[in-house]
């Protein structure tokens, strides 16, 4: 049995820590000393970024994909148990599994106003994509079987956003971000590749998975807190991206032709230092 843990509720429970720890703020607001008075007065400051990240793919379909016959020239590993000539496959169901990753980054800061901050964070994020397929033969769906191929993913980010914070109370500010990141990954598919005999026996190189193209731009959206301490700024951040341009690379092939488009999808929780 497979436990996941979606967006929604890790979204829910760092919410919930938030709150109780802004409580907590509250609480003592009128007995603790103002840290760093005069932070937020100051035209820039620079800092530093470390992250979880889930990084997931969105899939948009063809119609009636699970009824699509692929030829056996649509299956690009002929070792593979599963493969056998001039069969017939079906795809039943094509789901995207985020794993953990996590990311690194400079945060330079420039103030706008009283509220409002424009923050640049190039920043190198490190992740994976599983994808899960169940795939049947000869028209049989009930004789399916699973396939799951991982993407792996380097990616040079430049997220620019504008935060809009709250008034400081005592030692603790909230505060919301929004804005875009231009991607590029680094990683190439070479792990993907696979050399096969074709059937004048002459051995090629193939991609034996979904291809993404490496250039991407997000939409970002995200809410957190800052703690001013004695020393710098402390930041706690939950972020959502939503990739904005289709990444498929279509290959023709098993894996991709029941897809029109691919987006990316990123889930990020970031403690920052400034």
């Amino acid at each position: 049995m497979k436990l996941k843990l979606t967006h929604k509720k890790v979204l829910f429970i760092v919410g919930l820590m938030l709150c109780l720890v802004s409580n907590n703020v509250v609480a003592q607001s009128g007995t603790k000393p103002m840290n760093l008075r005069n932070y937020d007065n100051e035209p820039y400051h620079f800092g530093f970024i470390l992250a979880y990240n889930q990084m997931s793919y969105a899939f948009n379909y063809n119609e009636g994909y699970q009824f699509t016959p692929h030829s056996s020239d649509e299956y690009p590993d002929h070792a593979d148990v599963n493969y056998m000539q001039n069969a017939t496959y079906y795809v039943r169901s094509i789901e995207s599994i985020p794993q953990p990753g996590f990311t690194v980054g400079v945060v330079g800061n420039l103030r706008l106003g009283k509220y409002f901050d424009l923050r640049l964070i190039p920043s190198l994020s490190f992740g994976t994509r599983i994808v899960g397929y169940k795939i049947y033969r000869d028209a049989m769906p009930s004789l399916y079987y699973e396939k799951n191929k991982s993407i792996f993913s380097t990616f040079v980010e430049f997220p620019l956003q504008v935060k809009y914070r709250s008034k400081r109370l005592n030692n603790i500010a909230a505060y919301i971000i929004a804005g875009g990141n231009f991607k590029i990954d680094l990683a190439s598919q070479k792990r993907s590749q696979i050399d096969v005999t074709n059937t004048s026996g002459e051995q090629t190189t193939v991609i034996d998975n979904i291809r993404v193209k490496r250039t991407d731009l997000a939409a970002e959206i995200g809410a957190g807190f800052d703690f001013y301490t004695g020393y710098f700024k402390f930041g706690i951040e939950v972020k959502m991206g939503f990739g904005l341009l289709n990444i498929l690379d279509h290959q023709n092939l098993l894996y991709d032709s029941s897809l029109k488009s691919v987006n990316n999808r990123t889930f990020q929780v970031s403690l920052t230092f400034e």
